[in-house]
């Protein structure tokens, strides 16, 4: 028996040197991985086991031949061998008592691959069970000298019968979601370690699309058509997005597609994980949190030789049917999914904003504010995905500007729709707001900014006004609402002089003190909420109470008198068309009393982030909600339980707007 096996390779190498993930224009990727390079071409095998390759050549041909004159015996065992899941039996006592005849056996699979590439001119429609069979051949749970045979065998498949280059990749893509040994593992072949089977998968993936261009834009299809389903398990969406990721290293034309195609399925999650939590009970998202303080907070969550079902025992410890149980397991799945892909994300892309002010920082926020306006901003459910450009848009100055200058944009765009106009000016509302990194002098300047247009939307709107009416000026009503918020959050940097007792650093030393503002905030804020839209009326009750106890404190304005004249003002005689006459209502067994339908919803997506593992990397980014001491006029013995409380383990909006009037202590 004679073996020739010469790979060319630039240094000796283990199964894990199959690993080649330089990018294809030659530039270092950031996370740095040895280099190795082979040259399938050379790999020559003449004999192995019991067979020669000569041999092998004359069964196929003969199989083949046979094919296609109809008899199929020898084409049957011809793909049971080829599947690699063929059972050898011994054909005498000598073979039975040579011990090293199994090792041959499994060996001989690389002779039939070395010969069958020889006749792949020959395979097409006709031979479509054969293809298949060697397709299903579990490859990367075998010996490193089996994975480059295997791979020289695809290329030249394809080479030969370009229409298999669909199916080819397509095998090599389902591969992605491989998450557990057993998914590779083959009988009697030492066990491969998950990265030695990425390693591998990655080598023939990388290979075929140096040698074939058009693989890139089959393969941007495959990756997208092949993605887990949203309630496929954890495991596999890890699996999956690692898989991804490695993938954008070493082809960088994929690189925004591999993005796009991540985010807008972790924002899919993300909806749907926010809709099922509103239906929940207090009870149950009290379990949700309880289940995810048992996530561990190195974000290791998939190790080798665990199961899925390890992820839910803190959730109960014995297997039931109880529908409850049931909804608090998916939903902490759902969570651990978003946590980790959102600390996969946050962690490829933090390298780039090293420098926040160079070029590569600016070019690579870009593709992310093309994300944020059409995947995430449209979908007004996402709750975590927007953490993204809330971190690094805070990183510089010029970063800053270029989220706050996409959200105006957005908002005052007149061809735009009128709700994502509105999500444009909470984004921007709440980026200022809540971002730490957010400079005085800007929060200025965006306040005057929406001032500005909320004027010019007042003047507009007057004219035909009788009265408030979310239907008909939901964009003025979406301004007045982003400018009080912003005032809640940052009424300090509004202020251009303070009395000299003022302490900047105790908040309550603020309070009924003869306060002077930056120019127009005040004029700004009077002219629109005395205005026939009567804003106050309309915007979420919750922001309103809040403003109006801030601004009755700080000697702002005092708008309490018009609070209680709106408890007698109905919306129903304001609204737009047929909804005017209150009989569309009633058709709908409405409670005309309930005018919360009416109003805006308290909408800020940079509240607080709950997720326990990538939060992380957010946590010095937001503003807490600050209580101030001796705000509250009423002495309430509760205020101490401040719904605001940023520790608070239930999984709801943590919001200045979650606070009733009389717990701001």
């Amino acid at each position: 028996m004679t073996t020739s096996v010469i790979p060319s390779t630039k240094r000796t190498s283990d199964d894990a040197a199959l690993d080649d993930d330089s990018p294809d224009d030659g530039s270092q990727g950031h996370r740095k991985r040895q280099k190795v390079e082979f040259d399938l071409n050379n790999i020559e095998i003449h004999e192995i086991g019991t067979r020669s390759v000569e041999e092998v050549k004359q069964e196929i041909r003969k199989a083949l031949d046979d094919h296609a004159r109809g008899e199929d015996e020898e084409y049957d065992m011809l793909k049971e061998t080829l599947s690699g899941k063929q059972k050898f039996i011994y054909d005498d006592e000598d073979d039975e008592a040579d011990s090293t005849l199994p090792e041959k056996r499994r060996q001989e699979l690389k002779v039939y691959l070395v010969a069958l590439s020889s006749f792949t001119p020959r395979l097409g429609r006709s031979t479509a069970g054969l293809i298949k069979s060697v397709l299903q051949c579990q490859w990367i749970g075998r010996d490193e000298q089996f994975a480059k045979i295997y791979t020289q065998f695809l290329a030249s498949l394809v080479s030969a019968q370009g229409s298999c280059l669909t199916q080819v990749l397509a095998t090599i893509v389902e591969k992605f979601s491989y998450s557990r040994p057993s998914d590779w593992a083959v009988t009697a072949f030492p066990p491969v370690t998950r990265e030695v089977a990425q390693a591998r998968i990655h080598f023939a993936l990388r290979y075929l699309l140096r040698i074939f261009p058009a693989a890139k834009s089959v393969l941007a299809h495959l990756i997208s058509s092949k993605y887990p389903y949203h309630d496929d398990s954890k495991r596999m969406h890890i699996a999956y997005v690692r898989n991804l990721l490695r993938l954008r290293e070493y082809s960088p034309a994929l690189k925004n597609d591999i993005t796009d195609l991540i985010i807008s399925r972790l924002v899919k999650i993300d909806m749907e994980m926010q809709m099922d939590l509103e239906d929940m009970d207090d009870r149950l998202t009290t379990m949700v949190a309880m289940a995810l303080r048992s996530t561990q907070p190195d974000g290791n969550q998939d190790e080798e030789g665990s199961d899925d079902d390890d992820d839910n025992e803190s959730v109960s410890s014995v297997e039931s049917e109880d529908d409850e149980l049931t909804r608090v397991k998916t939903a902490k799945e759902s969570f651990e999914k978003m946590d980790f892909i959102l600390d996969a994300l946050f962690e490829l892309y933090t390298p780039y904003f090293r420098d926040p002010r160079s070029d590569e920082a600016m070019e690579v926020f870009g593709d992310l504010l093309s994300e944020f306006s059409n995947i995430i901003l449209p979908n007004l459910k996402s709750r975590h995905t927007q953490f993204l450009v809330f971190h690094f848009g805070q990183q510089s100055e010029e970063l800053v500007d270029a989220f706050c200058g996409t959200c105006i944009n957005i908002a005052f765009e007149s061809q735009r729709p009128p709700v994502l106009q509105q999500a444009a000016s909470a984004y921007l509302a709440s980026f200022v707001a809540r971002g730490a990194h957010v400079p005085g002098h800007i929060v200025i300047k965006i306040f005057e900014v929406l001032g500005f247009h909320l004027d010019q939307m007042r003047t507009l709107y007057e004219t035909s006004c009788r009265g408030p009416d979310v239907r008909r000026y939901a964009p003025f009503y979406a301004l007045m609402q982003a400018l009080m918020y912003i005032f809640c959050f940052r009424w300090q940097d509004l202020i251009s002089s303070v009395p000299e007792d003022v302490d900047k650093d105790d908040p309550s030393s603020y309070l009924d003190q003869e306060i002077e503002w930056e120019s127009e905030v005040k004029d700004i804020m009077r002219r629109n909420i005395y205005s026939k839209l009567n804003p106050l009326k309309v915007c979420s009750p919750v922001i309103v109470e809040q403003f109006a106890n801030l601004a009755h404190r700080f000697r702002f304005m005092y708008v309490y008198p018009l609070l209680e004249s709106n408890k007698r003002v109905r919306l129903s005689q304001y609204s737009a068309g047929a909804y005017s006459s209150g009989g569309a209502l009633r058709d709908l067994s409405f409670d005309m009393n309930d005018e919360s339908w009416q109003q805006l919803d308290s909408y800020f997506p940079f509240d607080p982030y709950q997720l326990p593992i990538s939060k992380r990397w957010v946590e010095e980014d937001y503003l807490p909600w600050r209580s101030i001491p001796g705000l509250s006029t009423e002495d309430d013995d509760e205020s101490d339980e401040d719904g605001l409380g940023e520790d608070d383990e239930q999984l709801e909006e943590d919001t200045a707007t979650e606070e009733e009037p009389g717990e701001d202590d």
